[in-house]
This record gives structure tokens, sequence and C-alpha cells, in this order.
């Protein structure tokens, strides 16, 4: 007990001292080097999975890119029996701490975890193309509370010089990558919504809409195929 407090007493996050958090109402190894999901990237979530449910797809394919902890992956596999889905991440640590949640969720059989870069291992098409990609910018990353800068790995935070190079990648990928008719759902920062519709529009799409988070700030913009 005295170790935990004085971790806490340090700034460590609760959820890193105790290993598990709750997330879309699955309990979640919290793995080191490995970003801690936050409440906010639930709207994500539900926002796919409606729009998935609105596509009327059945046996549907995801994929996850930055798949992290694999809180967002397993989430949608929880809620939806009937799809398979991929996880992508450059970090080993994230795609052991996703292996390990989708092992202890029952859910292995239905999720594929791949290390790599982004798109470049992937080919689709896939009915659901979600992200939670690093987007902070290099000059932000410095203004962070402690408990993200210090302990949230700078692979999933550092977004580049304006914090939307992510976003830029993506945009030039999905036609690729997404079936006809399919949906595409990103997390952004909640001041990069016009930014990251843009970097869409530009690159052709035009069914694009933003989801707020409780706080009423933008969190999400999605893309129907």
């Amino acid at each position: 007990m005295r170790g935990f407090a004085a971790r806490r007493l340090a700034g460590e996050p609760v959820n890193r001292i105790t290993g598990s958090t709750n997330f879309f109402g699955l309990d979640l190894l919290v793995a080191p080097n490995v970003l801690d999901p936050r409440a906010d990237t639930e709207i994500l979530v539900e926002t796919a999975l409606k729009l998935l449910a609105k596509t009327g797809a059945t046996n549907p394919r995801i994929v996850d890119l930055g798949v992290g902890s694999g809180a967002i992956l397993c989430a949608l596999l929880d809620a939806r029996p009937d799809a398979f889905g991929v996880g992508v991440d450059l970090s080993p640590d994230a795609c052991a701490a996703t292996q390990a949640n989708l092992a202890q969720l029952g859910l292995a059989g239905r999720g594929q975890v791949i290390r790599g870069d982004w798109t470049a291992a992937l080919s689709g098409p896939f009915d659901l193309v979600v992200s939670n990609p690093p987007y902070i910018s290099h000059a932000e990353i410095a203004e962070l509370d402690c408990e993200v800068r210090n302990h949230d790995p700078l692979l999933a935070l550092d977004g580049g010089p304006d914090g939307l190079a992510p976003y830029r990648l993506l945009a030039g990928e999905l036609r690729r990558l997404l079936r006809p008719g399919g949906v595409v759902c990103v997390e952004i920062g909640w001041r990069q919504a016009g930014e990251v519709s843009d970097l869409l529009r530009a690159a052709g799409w035009d069914a694009i809409s933003c989801r707020r988070d409780h706080g009423g700030r933008d969190r999400v913009v999605a893309v129907e195929g």
C-alpha cells in the first residue's frame, strides 16, 4: 500500500499502478510503454458501431491502425460477434498488449495483430477502418499533463510538427483499404476537426462528419464511403 501511495504521489496514473482499466465495459490490462486508453475514446467506438450498423455489413472486417493496448479493437469485436479484426502497430509492446487483451477477453480467435508501419503491411478491403493516431504537435508535448507526458509513450503522442502527420498518410491510403460503402472513424484533437476534414476532402471523400465527446469537444471525424 505504501508503494502504491508513493507511486501515486510521484504522479504515476492509477491505471498504471494497478495494471488495469475499464474501457467500454471491458476490463483491460494496462501495459508499460503502451498508451493508457481514455474515456473520450469510447466516443470513437460508439460512432464506429453506429455507422457500421448503418451499412448493413455482415461478418465485417475491421482494421485498427495504431492499435495500442487493443482497447478499440477489443470493444468493437466484443460488440460485433460476427466481426474479424486486425490491429496494426509499430510498437512491439503495443502488439503484445493487444494480443494479451484479446486473449483474456476470449477474442483471440477473431483478432490478428500485425507489427507494421501504419498501412504498409495491409491489403483491403475492410468494412471499417478506425484509428486513434498520435495527434499532439511537437511543440505541445512539453505542455501535456505530467501523467501523460511522463507515462504514455512518445510514439503514441507525437503527431509531427503540426500534429497532422498520421492523418495525411491515412487520407491517401483509405481508398485502397476501404470497401465501397465502408466507414472510417478517427479520433482527433479537439481543435483539429476542420483540418482533418479538409485533408480527407482533398483525398476525394465527401460524406464527412464530426462527433463530439461528453465534454462537448470535437473528438471523432467519420467518413461514410
